[in-house]
C-alpha cells in the first residue's frame, strides 16, 4: 500500500489573506526590480537615484547608467552628494550579494527614503540592461573572492 505523500510547501499553513496583503504591500515599499528601474530609466522618470554600494573598482569597470558610487564600507554618519527630498535606490552585485541591504538600512537610519533593486547587477545584465564603465558588458560579473576589496 502506498502513502499519500504531504505537502512541503503546506507543512507551514499560509497566512490569512489580510496579514499577506500587510506584509507584500510593506515588502514593495523596501524593494523594486530591475524591469520596474529599467522602464523607468527608459521613460525618463527621474524619481529615484540610483546608488552602486559596490567597491569603486568594480563601479568604474560596469555600473547602471546614471548611477552614483556610494561603497557601502564608506556609508557612516553623513553621506556626501545625497539629497533627503529623493528617493534613493541601492542595489549591490545580485541575490547572493548584501551590500545592498546593509547601505539602505545605514542610509534609512540616517533619513533617507530607500529602495532596494532586487537582483542587482546580475540581473540588470542578465536582463540585457545597458551599462556605464570602461568594461561594460566585459566586466567581472561577479565580485571575485581574491579581489581586495568586497
Amino acid at each position: 500500500m502506498k502513502t499519500q505523500a504531504k505537502s512541503l510547501v503546506l507543512s507551514v499553513p499560509a497566512a490569512d489573506p489580510a496579514e499577506a496583503a500587510a506584509h507584500f504591500a510593506a515588502k514593495a515599499a523596501f524593494e523594486t526590480d530591475v524591469a520596474d528601474v529599467a522602464y523607468d530609466l527608459r521613460e525618463g522618470v527621474a524619481a529615484f537615484r540610483l546608488i552602486d554600494v559596490r567597491d569603486a573598482r568594480s563601479y568604474a569597470e560596469a555600473h547602471l547608467p546614471g548611477a552614483l558610487s556610494l561603497p557601502y564600507g564608506r556609508i557612516h554618519s553623513k553621506s556626501p552628494e545625497l539629497s533627503k527630498e529623493e528617493v534613493l535606490v541601492v542595489y549591490c552585485w545580485g541575490p547572493a550579494c548584501n551590500g545592498a541591504t546593509g547601505a539602505a538600512a545605514r542610509l534609512a537610519a540616517q533619513g533617507y527614503s530607500v529602495k532596494e533593486m532586487l537582483g542587482g547587477i546580475e540581473y540588470w545584465r542578465k536582463e540585457g540592461g545597458t551599462l556605464e564603465g570602461t568594461l561594460k558588458e566585459n566586466a567581472p560579473l561577479y565580485w571575485n573572492i581574491s579581489s581586495e576589496t568586497p
